[in-house]
């Protein structure tokens, strides 16, 4: 693992090249006199703070107002990649319940030279972290921001840019909880995550000057957390959301087995993705909180505080190789316990994604050597869709294993990132897509 000096060189290089100022501590993401939310240093929008009521349509654009882009030319034709607007929308959560989730939409200045009129993509991000000055919709404006107490990439932005390149318009969702300040995220709970996704979809409809309409194509973008928002949406997609029109999806390295995945994170690069996941669970079903109480003790609610409010270059910081062992009453890992804990077991056995057949077809990719999201998991949900009979175009990408777990996870997502956006656009412009179940037992 890199050191903290060579990790904070390295993001003060990538902010040079893009042209971005860090932020500094106590500045704000709007106007010094409309923001109330300060998380680590950074003052979080009014705009983020949801209003009492929410509308009763999932989907309905609750708000919205102009977001400026940090990275963008101005050009006759108008701005590169385009014209971006911050949203609020209605989705409903796992427990049935209304929640607000903010995002945003971006308008490209590019023509869609593809079939029919001009398609959307909602973009799910990768693991962002857990406090709201995490979210997506602010590393559009803030690609990197800094300020000793936090520390947030905005890289998402560069798959976003490529599909804007293309003509596509591009809305991507905070999910629920990350960005709106009312409630924690819930960090990869499928059914929040998959109606975050498809919501985003129908929100994007309503936004003043946006080209796409109900009857717009629509695609699926995610890789890791978004791999699997991603994969859940295109499984809920025909009960919750058959008004959007899919047309192909992309699943990028998708937890579907948080099982397995639970015990592949801790002590690795990422470990500190154990607290959010708990956390996440605790949002979503406050009663296992109890559970919750016995087994940690004050290291182990100490970390989860400290890291509902963290962003990952945060927790890369300060919770790298950790592991849960430290974090419990009995020195056992969460691992352990989950294993011998019915009501745990349960929660994440509903979390599994695999037991529906995705609507469209999709395009899951996966390293062979990623032993963080380990491609064993992700490979068996290609399995479990090609045996229900889902068009899926299963995608190894075979890369040296190396010694880092996070690296061994990163690498395919840029790897692969330009034939998935092609891939993406080829179904947005009605092209078919050639699955290849019958060949993916024997691939590795």
């Amino acid at each position: 693992m890199p050191s903290r000096r060579v990790l904070l060189a390295s993001a003060a290089a990538a902010a040079a090249c893009l042209g971005v100022q860090a932020v500094p501590a106590g500045a704000a993401t709007g106007s010094a006199d409309d923001t109330q939310v300060v998380s680590r240093g950074v003052k979080i929008p009014v705009f983020y703070n949801p209003p009492a009521e929410l509308p009763s349509a999932d989907g309905t654009l609750i708000r919205s107002e102009p977001l400026p882009l940090a990275i963008g030319l101005p050009t006759p034709n108008g701005p590169l990649p385009g014209t971006a607007t911050r949203l609020m929308y209605k989705s409903t959560d796992s427990g049935g319940g209304p929640v607000a989730v903010t995002g945003a939409y971006i308008e490209p200045t590019a023509r869609w030279s593809g079939a029919g009129a001009r398609p959307l993509v909602v973009v799910a991000p990768g693991t962002l972290g857990q406090g709201d000055q995490c979210a997506a919709s602010m590393g559009l404006e803030h690609p990197l921001t800094f300020n000793g107490r936090t520390m947030s990439v905005g890289y998402e932005d560069l798959a976003i840019y490529r599909l804007l390149a293309k003509g596509v318009a591009v809305v991507v969702t905070d999910y629920a909880g990350l960005g709106a300040t009312d409630r924690l995220h819930t960090y990869v709970n499928r059914v929040d995550e998959g109606h975050a996704v498809l919501d985003a979809a129908r929100a994007a409809r309503s936004v003043a000057g946006a080209s796409v309409t109900a009857n717009s194509r629509v695609g699926l973008y995610g890789y890791s957390q978004g791999g699997g928002a991603t994969a859940s949406a295109a499984e809920l997609q025909p009960s919750y959301a058959p008004d959007v029109h899919l047309s192909g999806t992309y699943a990028g390295a998708p937890p579907a087995d948080l099982t397995a995945v639970t015990k592949a994170i801790d002590g690795s690069e990422l470990a500190g993705a154990l607290g959010w996941s708990l956390n996440g669970f605790l949002q979503s079903d406050p009663a296992l909180r109890p559970i919750a109480d016995e087994h940690l003790n004050a290291a182990g609610k100490a970390a989860l505080n400290d890291l509902s409010t963290m962003c990952v270059g945060d927790a890369l910081f300060r919770y790298a190789y950790s592991k849960s062992t430290a974090w419990t009453t009995d020195g056992r890992s969460v691992s352990d316990i989950i294993g011998s804990t019915p009501a745990l077991r349960a929660f994440l056995d509903s979390q599994r994604i695999g037991r529906l057949e995705p609507a469209g077809p999709v395009r899951l990719a996966t390293g062979t050597s990623d032993n963080l999201v380990p491609h064993g998991q992700a490979r068996q949900l290609a399995v479990d869709w090609c045996r229900k009979g889902a068009d899926v175009v299963y995608k190894p990408v075979v890369l040296p294993g190396l010694d880092s777990a996070l690296l061994n996870h990163v690498t395919p997502l840029l790897a692969d990132q330009g034939p998935a956006v092609d891939w993406l656009a080829d179904r947005l412009a009605g092209k078919a897509a050639q699955d290849n179940c019958a060949t993916l037992p024997a691939q590795p």
